[in-house]
């Protein structure tokens, strides 16, 4: 018999969320899927699910979830958890999703595995493939006794079409405690930016300390700039102050599949290769020979990275004005 999976699907800007598609795909692989979809739109989004993979869909289309945080989506899970034992929630690892996945292991004594990147069934026994030592590796299993909750990292799957599939959709009725909504949020802002986003950049042209100093960084938005892509930056620059957060790519940062990233004066860290190792391409520019990015590159140019970036911007240019 299939396993029942529940995905829990935000929605941004009136539409699923790629992180939330990304894996309902993959539960659609491992057994029956199920979406969960809450807010005010949820009932517009809910009939698009089923050609990402899902056989049903609860929906509660309710403007509260839009504008509390966390808690009243902990009440409605909480409630249909009660009524009903799925064989896992599989969730995208988001801020919000985070905190619901947290709340509701505390709350119902489930299992947690979090930073999943792979996961698979090997007869009753759930094994997820979780990051370690700068590889992928299985270090925890579920077993097959009552529901798990995995939280998968973003970019871990695909997001894939089943063309033909119909989900039925189920009206949830769920009477939201007005102690769920303690949290109000009072203001959305969103970071301005020019170019295509970080995770949904084709190409990613990222700087480390090798720059020497902040004022430096204007050479990877540069070459980002006329390449087309999205520049990016290692957790320590960001830690020291030059960018923020959003820049950062890496294992406590963002995680990143391009075409093609660039490297620039980064050394290789484990925690910034667990970010973006499955870049297909890789370019590394470092004037140490021996630094661990030369062993996940396709191509490396061992020099100042203060000296290759302005003639390869240059070169960039060059080619593109003979176009």
């Amino acid at each position: 018999m299939a396993k029942t999976i529940w995905v829990l699907v935000e929605i941004e800007d009136g539409r699923p969320a790629r992180s939330s598609l990304e894996v309902l795909s993959k539960a659609a692989h491992l057994g029956r899927a199920e979406a969960i979809v809450l807010g005010s739109a949820a009932a517009t989004v809910a009939p698009s699910l089923g050609e990402f993979g899902a056989e049903k869909v609860y929906v509660h289309a309710d403007p509260t979830y839009d504008t509390y945080l966390t808690l009243p989506a902990v009440d409605t899970l909480s409630d249909l958890l009660q009524r009903q034992q799925p064989d896992l929630l599989l969730f995208p690892t988001t801020y919000d999703v985070r905190d619901i996945a947290a709340r509701l292991s505390a709350r119902h004594n489930l299992g947690l595995i979090t930073d999943a990147t792979d996961l698979r069934y090997e007869g009753e026994r759930l094994e997820v493939t979780v990051p370690w030592g700068g590889e992928n590796v299985v270090v925890a299993t579920h077993p097959y006794q009552g529901t798990g909750i995995v939280l998968a990292r973003p970019k871990a799957f695909s997001v894939e079409r089943f063309e033909g599939r119909q989900a039925e959709i189920e009206q949830l009725s769920v009477t939201l405690r007005p102690e769920s909504q303690q949290m109000k949020i009072l203001d959305r802002v969103e970071v301005q930016s020019e170019g295509p986003a970080l995770e949904d950049a084709s190409i990613i042209v990222s700087g480390g300390r090798g720059l020497g100093k902040p004022e430096n960084y204007h050479l990877v938005e540069e070459l980002a700039a006329v390449l087309g892509g999205a520049p990016g930056a290692t957790r320590a620059i960001v830690d020291a102050g030059w960018l923020p957060y959003s820049y950062q790519i890496g294992q406590t940062g963002k995680t990143v599949k391009p075409t093609l990233y660039i490297a620039c004066g980064i050394s290789g860290a484990i925690q910034h290769l667990a970010g973006m190792k499955g870049s297909k391409y890789i370019i590394a520019i470092n004037k140490d020979e021996h630094a661990p990015i030369f062993s996940v590159a396709d191509l490396g140019i061992v020099g100042d990275v203060l000296t290759v970036l302005p003639q390869l911007i240059e070169e960039v240019k060059r080619r593109k004005a003979q176009l």
